[in-house]
């Protein structure tokens, strides 16, 4: 069974940074995109940040420039470093993976139960 786990939310200041990381476990073969969503209050999930397996981002324009998403494969573990993060950032971030779970399956979504970000003075 594959689970995703975050961590790294937390409280934080306006202008202030966090790192978010997400760790991938259990038994499988590959994983391709990975990618950082969240979800506000009263909000849908959106899409945040975005990883391919050659190691190609992209990200969501307010974020863009402030942002950082990245993968250590050796780890199975994806990270959003976020800086100079703003009010509008505060929300549940989830993790999400495409894994490939035998050489010959396709990929399946998996997701993790999310971590809260709080951007307050």
């Amino acid at each position: 069974q594959v689970q995703l786990v975050e961590s790294g939310g937390g409280l934080v200041q306006p202008g202030g940074s966090l790192r978010l990381s997400c760790v991938v476990s259990g038994t499988l073969f590959s994983i391709y995109n990975m990618h950082w969503y969240r979800q506000a209050p009263e909000n849908q999930r959106e899409l945040v940040a975005a990883i391919a397996s050659d190691g190609r981002t992209s990200y969501k324009d307010s974020v863009q420039g402030r942002f950082t998403i990245s993968r250590d494969d050796a780890k199975n573990t994806v990270y959003l470093q976020m800086n100079n993060l703003k009010s509008e950032d505060t929300a549940v971030y989830y993790c999400n993976a495409v894994v490939r779970l035998r050489r010959w399956s396709v990929g399946t979504d998996y997701w993790g139960k999310g971590t809260l970000v709080t951007v307050s003075s």
